[in-house]
Formats: C-alpha cells, sequence, structure tokens
C-alpha cells in the first residue's frame, strides 16, 4: 500500500520522529515527510494497511494527518 497524507509535520526533529514511528508501527518500506510542500506531504510504502488507520495514529502522536487523494 502506498498512502499520501497532508499533515502539519514543520520542523525536522519532529518528521524524524513520526518517521520512525511509523516505520516501527507498520514495518514501512519507505517513509518520508516533505517539508518543502504547502501540505507537508506524507508518504509511506507499507504492508497493506488502511489509511484511516496511519492517519489515526499520526494524530495520536500530534499532527494533523488527512489522506490525499
Amino acid at each position: 500500500m502506498i498512502g499520501v497524507f497532508k499533515t502539519n509535520i514543520d520542523s525536522q526533529h519532529d518528521k524524524n520522529q513520526v518517521l520512525k514511528a511509523l516505520t516501527e508501527q507498520f514495518e514501512a518500506s519507505a517513509c518520508s515527510v516533505d517539508l518543502e510542500d504547502c501540505d507537508k506531504v506524507l508518504r509511506i510504502v507499507c504492508r497493506q494497511t488502511e489509511e484511516n488507520v496511519i492517519a489515526l495514529f499520526v494524530q495520536e502522536l500530534g499532527y494533523q494527518c488527512t489522506p490525499l487523494d
């Protein structure tokens, strides 16, 4: 599954924390946040997991996270 999300992650520190947590929780093979993009786009490649599960996980970490189409 490839998930693409709009977030409010805005610092390198926050990015590193979120990516580490996502990689561990969802066994992501690839994960990134584009801090330069106005939507702070999060992309994750992982085993079959529903987008809303990933969005909820990031929200529980304290960030906004909405799936993009």
